[in-house]
């Protein structure tokens, strides 16, 4: 369990505040919106209604407390850029801040975020990749070369073994588990036989994937 302080309650602030509530961290609730406090309270441990662009009250609050700050103000990248500087100035130890373009990524960089999250370009790239492959069910990104892959056994596969494919070898991907009826299974050696109807895990460069799962 963690402490989070959570600054914005909008819509993608909400969705953390129900994402950390279901991993039971403890989450400070903070915007200047009386209506959203009062909507979030349910989902976190406290809340407190005032301007975070306050740098007072930044202190008031004890930020240097948190395991975790997110500042997720999407309407006023002025007031997240404000908040995400007094934050590391008050000794947060992690700033995780929003952003919508590259532009305001790198300037939230250069005022102390540790991390930048892009909801809509992440969301969008996802649903782009997801849903226009009939065989990827889901993906992770790690960074910008390589990424997780739950996709099925391509219909040449069917009947063979990892050690015949030579997975390794001849597509420089990391097989890590296979999903038998969506529950996965990491026990996978050399003589783990691929069926069609099962799906796999697979880790390794984006321009690998593609190209031996012709994405």
């Amino acid at each position: 369990m963690k402490s989070i302080l959570l600054i914005g309650l909008g819509r993608f602030g909400n969705h953390i505040a129900a994402k950390l509530n279901e991993l039971h961290h403890q989450v400070m609730a903070v915007d200047k919106n009386e209506q959203r406090i009062n909507d979030v309270l349910p989902l976190v441990t406290d809340a407190q209604i005032g301007d975070a662009t306050n740098k007072a009250f930044l202190r008031s609050l004890g930020v240097d407390n948190y395991d975790v700050c997110f500042v997720a103000i999407g309407d006023d990248f002025q007031s997240s850029l404000i908040v995400t500087s007094y934050l590391k100035e008050l000794g947060a130890k992690k700033v995780i801040a929003r952003a919508s373009r590259n532009v305001q990524r790198q300037f939230l960089l250069r005022n102390g975020a540790d991390g930048v999250v892009y909801p809509e370009e992440q969301l969008a790239a996802w649903t782009a990749i997801r849903y226009t492959s009939d065989h990827i069910l889901d993906y992770i990104a790690l960074d910008d070369e390589f990424a997780i892959y739950d996709v099925s056994v391509p219909a040449e596969w069917d009947g063979k073994t990892v050690g015949g494919l030579d997975i390794r070898k001849k597509y420089n991907l990391n097989l890590l588990a296979v999903r038998n009826n969506g529950t996965p299974s990491m026990a996978v050696t050399s003589d783990t036989q691929l069926k069609q109807n099962q799906t796999i895990l697979v880790l390794g460069k984006w321009k690998d994937i593609q190209k031996c799962f012709r994405i």
